[in-house]
């Protein structure tokens, strides 16, 4: 192994392997898992808004897809390009859902896609990294970064744990403050499949 790595910082995506504990995992050299994976449906995407005297709304997307690339000689060139349908939310209320896919919120009759593209990947640990690039939501664009740490590696199957904090505000989502927080957390797990 070369350079204990930071693969990781490559990309939102992936499903954490049961098997495996993250004390266990030996954080594989970037030239090991050099190349393009896609994310799979048995990864999770969730969310949480809080809401003030606690509670607040917990929910996740069952629709998405992206692939990510990592580059073994060139990490902060990675690529990480990610879609999900703000249509396929679920907070296991009906109300709730339909509020949120209202023009309040998401507004899926006319914006049925959030997008995220990055544009640097940044190595923070032996097997975290921060990947920077442009969410775009609500047919507004803005500069996020995400927290990802290496959670699994098996071969051709990589898993991460990605996390990060956006404001509502910035895509016009902020219906409900100060009740609701202006801040949704994520807390994702992604897999990668090397095609």
């Amino acid at each position: 192994m070369t350079h204990k790595t930071t693969l990781i910082a490559a990309l939102l995506v992936a499903a954490s392997f049961p098997e495996t504990s993250r004390s266990d995992i030996e954080v594989p050299s970037l030239s090991e898992v050099a190349g393009r994976y896609a994310i799979t449906p048995g990864s999770r995407i969730a969310f949480t808004v809080d809401q003030v005297g606690g509670g607040g709304i917990k929910g996740k997307f069952g629709k998405f897809s992206g692939t990510f690339n990592l580059k073994a000689g060139d990490l902060p060139h990675s690529m990480v390009n990610f879609e999900l349908k703000p249509g396929s939310v679920s907070t296991g209320q009906a109300r709730i859902d339909a509020f949120l896919r209202s023009g309040a919120v998401f507004d899926t009759d006319h914006f049925d896609t959030i997008s995220f593209r990055s544009n640097r990947v940044e190595q923070t640990g032996p097997d975290s990294a921060r990947i920077t690039g442009t969410l775009t939501a609500k047919g507004r664009s803005m500069s996020e970064s995400f927290e990802v740490k290496l959670t699994g590696w098996s071969g051709r199957k990589i898993a991460f744990n990605v996390s990060g904090r956006i404001f509502r505000s910035r895509y016009a989502m902020d219906v409900g403050t100060p009740i609701y927080s202006n801040v949704v957390q994520f807390d994702m797990m992604i897999e990668g499949q090397r095609s």
